[in-house]
């Protein structure tokens, strides 16, 4: 077999894994839809499990995109490893509004290039950058070995507690804004179902950015689901990460501190099935939202919902540095990287089939609530076996498991059955903030 996503950690099982998840979790719907009954004759088999080359160029899709055949730069320049006085930090700053914070956090212009912002860098401590980042909304993390992040108070409650929590939602305390299950309503009635699509007539409100929550969003749409995702004006979201995660989805901009569209966001959610999310909790309802009792809601996060950083932002890259992970990869005492957004992705194939488990088990009394969280991922991937320090290098993300639509290539599928997404990724905040119409029953 090829070196596939090959590093120290056992990356591929990782991913074979997560999929695996979003399969077992699909088939369970499929068959609960359809009124399965494993007797009937000609019933199909079990689907063939995630073919090995298609995940490594979907896990490390960032790799192999390209815009009018160009591979695109996943990082900002001020995103990356930094030496410190006393160690190696990790920034990151793609989006304009985490360089800004940074490069004043260390009294530097915005403008500054990498070159001057590394020598400032050298000048202060990785745990003095660290406090002082979330202090401010910077994303900094110290580059930590992995005894340190597991015998600290975060790595402590980020590696505790299942890889995907689920459970009931808690009732409102009016009674919330329905009744019934609308969800467990359209798996039952909706007329248009199979195997490949267990989630046709599903929405989904995507309130979600970057990669994890993205692309388990995607993952729903594969499997049938209407999703629409909702974003603010400011900021414009990066436009490979758009094109690389926004596959079958729909695209509306939203302002949530404008009166108007807070409502047309909320007349969205009332009539909606799932509402995935990114932010940090309690940021709904400081939003003015308010989800009906009968909603599912998957939520992802970077360090999870208790411990000290629970309120923390970050990023795959961010949890790498902090957990150990980059140091395991890195070499001759210089951190390193694993060779994909590995945590991103798993989290979001995790999430995708927590969710989908929600909606096949709902019944008429509140949604159920789904949340992963990239630091929990990490340290489910520390915890498999088969470490390898003696691996190969890793090999690129093949090239054959990948589609064009005009001038965007970008991977196929991970999940076996679908060659394609149901459509690219629509140009960004283009659609209508409204629902498809739904089929008849």
């Amino acid at each position: 077999m090829e070196p596939w996503l090959a590093a120290h950690l056992p990356v591929l099982d990782l991913a074979l894994d997560a999929v695996r998840a979003v399969q077992r979790a699909s088939a369970r719907a499929g068959r609960q839809a359809d009124g399965f009954d494993p007797t009937r004759p000609g019933t199909p088999g079990p689907d063939p499990g995630p073919d090995p080359a298609r995940l490594a160029a979907a896990f490390a899709s960032d790799r192999v995109l390209a815009l009018d055949g160009r591979p695109v730069d996943g990082f900002a320049p001020l995103s990356g490893f930094f030496p410190t006085a006393d160690g190696w930090v990790r920034t990151h700053a793609n989006y304009p509004h985490h360089r800004a914070r940074l490069t004043a956090l260390v009294g530097l212009p915005d403008d500054v290039a990498r070159p001057a912002f590394a020598r400032r860098l050298t000048e202060v401590t990785g745990q003095e950058l660290e406090d002082r980042a979330a202090d401010v909304g910077a994303i900094v993390a110290r580059v930590r070995t992995e005894q340190e992040w597991r015998t600290s108070e975060p790595g402590r409650a980020a590696g505790s507690g299942p890889l995907v929590r689920t459970g009931p939602r808690a009732e409102p305390a009016a009674g919330g804004r329905r009744t019934g299950s609308v969800a467990r309503a359209r798996l039952a009635t909706t007329a248009a179902r199979g195997r490949a699509a267990p989630l046709a007539g599903v929405r989904v409100l995507d309130l979600t950015r970057v990669i994890a929550g993205p692309v388990a969003t995607r993952t729903l749409a594969l499997l049938g689901a209407d999703v629409l995702r909702v974003d603010p004006p400011d900021p414009v979201e990066i436009e490979w990460q758009h094109l690389d995660t926004g596959q079958g989805k729909r695209s509306t901009v939203l302002d949530l501190r404008d009166a108007r569209d807070r409502r047309a966001a909320q007349e969205l959610l009332d009539v909606a099935d799932v509402l995935v999310t990114g932010y940090r909790p309690g940021a709904i309802d400081a939003l003015g939202l308010e989800v009906p009792r009968d909603v599912v809601t998957g939520r992802v996060s970077a360090w999870g919902d208790s411990g000290p950083w629970a309120g923390r932002r970050g990023f795959d890259s961010i949890v790498q540095a902090a957990s150990g992970i980059a140091l395991l990869e890195g070499r001759d005492g210089a951190p390193g990287a694993l060779p994909a957004q590995a945590l991103d992705h798993a989290s979001g194939y995790l999430l995708a089939a927590g969710i989908v488990d929600a909606l096949t088990l709902c019944d008429d009394g509140p949604g159920r609530d789904v949340s992963v969280s990239l630091a929990r991922t990490g340290t489910w991937l520390l915890d498999l076996p088969g470490r390898d320090p003696l691996h190969p290098a890793a090999a690129p993300a093949p090239g054959t498991e990948t589609v064009a639509h005009d001038r965007v290539t970008t991977a196929r599928p991970a999940l076996p059955g679908h060659d394609d997404y149901p459509h690219p990724a629509h140009p960004w905040g283009r659609d209508a903030p409204s629902w498809l119409p739904t089929r008849p029953s």
